[in-house]
């Protein structure tokens, strides 16, 4: 069996889900549609503006369906009518409903990032660094009605930097999503796909990040808010308060031999503001105060000075 015989639908949203897009594209495959959010205002002019994989269907002519609610019955005949063989799902960001699921014959593929059973959920990227993984990678899985429970095909994984951010990870997992649906393409096609069960014993959850998640606690240890702030970098985005000012801080790292009240300045220089923690000292890179934008350190302290001892309030 060869890619172009599939009948495929593939289904995705934002950034992350272009690369494995771009991948069955190469490789052939017979994309009968693609399914996407709604258009979204976007920007201050509030224009609609369309997600990217939209854009980049578009571009290579395959037809392409928005429905708001994909449970709608109308949304599922329409659905039906393209009689799939194979979804592929990549942060669509709509469930499945079961109607959908049981259509396809070589059922519904998702490439989630992480090591499956660890970090089920909308944000494991994020999740994995704030926890301090070294390692996280993507798993593609046999979807079911379950939240990232279904069987296990194809797991690559890779190291995580110790000053990566989310959004610096997110790019280098976009890329390894099109490898482990490329491999778990290609063993489709040569029969030779095995799906494995997962261990809910193992599993972990990773909830969608709010903004509240980002308000640091100078009483943890440096090393615990240095992964904080990484894994929330671009976004929410991880913060203090200055003199009643939300102060968004990034570009940090660890210095074990500083000491001292947790949120409270211990330097200001061009290389970084040390704050101390409940352990050791968090230095700061890039801040950000309200309507300004980030700053790297020297350049922030031009503007506004921060003399030892000001205090940081979580």
């Amino acid at each position: 069996m060869q890619p172009e015989q599939i009948r495929t639908v593939f289904m995705g949203t934002p950034a992350f889900a272009l690369a494995t897009l771009e991948g069955l594209i190469a490789a052939g495959c017979n994309l009968v549609g693609v399914y996407t959010q709604p258009d979204r205002p976007k920007g201050r002019g509030k224009k609609l503006a369309p997600p990217p994989v939209k854009e980049l269907a578009q571009q290579h002519g395959i037809p392409v369906f928005q429905p708001q609610k994909l449970r709608a019955p109308e949304a599922v005949e329409q659905f039906k009518a393209l009689q799939p063989e194979l979804i592929v799902v990549v942060a669509y960001g709509q469930i499945l409903p079961k109607a959908v699921l049981d259509i396809p014959g070589h059922g519904c593929i998702n490439v989630h990032a992480s090591l499956l059973p660890k970090y089920r959920g909308a944000a494991p990227i994020n999740q994995a660094i704030v926890d301090g993984e070294s390692e996280t990678g993507i798993t593609t899985m046999l979807m079911d009605v379950g939240l990232d429970t279904g069987d296990m095909l194809v797991k690559l994984s890779l190291a995580i930097g110790a000053n990566e951010t989310a959004g610096q990870l997110h790019d280098r997992l976009a890329l390894l999503g099109r490898e482990a649906m490329e491999e778990t393409l290609k063993r489709l096609c040569a029969g030779e796909l095995v799906a494995e069960k997962q261990d809910d014993a193992l599993s972990t959850y990773a909830p969608m990040m709010k903004k509240e998640d980002g308000l640091i606690d100078w009483s943890q240890p440096a090393a615990a808010i240095h992964n904080l702030v990484r894994g929330l970098d671009p976004w929410p985005g991880a913060y203090t308060h200055l003199a009643g000012d939300v102060l968004k801080i990034a570009d940090t790292s660890v210095d074990e031999t500083l000491s001292g009240a947790p949120g409270r300045v211990l330097s200001a220089a061009a290389d970084g503001v040390r704050v101390a923690c409940g352990e050791g000292a968090l230095v700061v890179g890039q801040l950000q105060l309200p309507g300004k934008k980030r700053l790297a350190a020297a350049d922030f302290l031009r503007g506004r000075d921060l003399p030892v001892g000001t205090r940081m309030e979580s």
